[in-house]
């Protein structure tokens, strides 16, 4: 059932982002398309990262960005998913410097998720910038209204 079960969930369009944060004075990201906001009042969201990835073992603990990607950023989804592009990350802290938003958060809680750890994060910083998001469907990038 692992298989159509992601199958079928492949049938909910997301956005897509990249979480980062900073372990051993060196920056990490993961792409993750599990994000969601949770409350406004506190402002809380929500990452579920594998918890057998570097993100998912070191995340609970240290700050931690959501960065929204934008259309045409799928390469950076993919080096942030293990598929290192040489296009050279530009980075703003620990935000990167073109994404289409970004939410800084502490740490709040985290929460068993099975083979996934549920991390909620309250919201100390957001920003945004211009453009369209970039979606995930059905196991590929697409783009708004295609």
């Amino acid at each position: 059932m692992t298989r159509e079960l992601r199958d079928c969930l492949g049938h909910f369009a997301t956005g897509v982002t990249v979480v980062t944060s900073e372990i051993d004075g060196q920056k990490h990201g993961a792409t993750v398309n599990s994000f969601t906001a949770v409350s406004l009042d506190p402002p809380l969201v929500l990452v579920s990262l594998d918890r057998t990835s570097k993100a998912g073992r070191h995340l609970g603990d240290r700050p931690f960005v959501v960065n929204v990607l934008k259309e045409g950023q799928s390469d950076l989804a993919m080096h942030f998913a293990g598929r290192p592009t040489a296009r050279p990350i530009r980075w703003d802290g620990t935000k990167l410097a073109e994404a289409l938003a970004h939410i800084v958060c502490e740490p709040w809680r985290s929460y068993d998720g099975g083979d996934h750890v549920l991390f909620l994060g309250r919201v100390k910083e957001i920003g945004t910038s211009q453009g369209d998001p970039l979606l995930f469907y059905r196991g590929a990038f697409t783009k708004r209204g295609a």
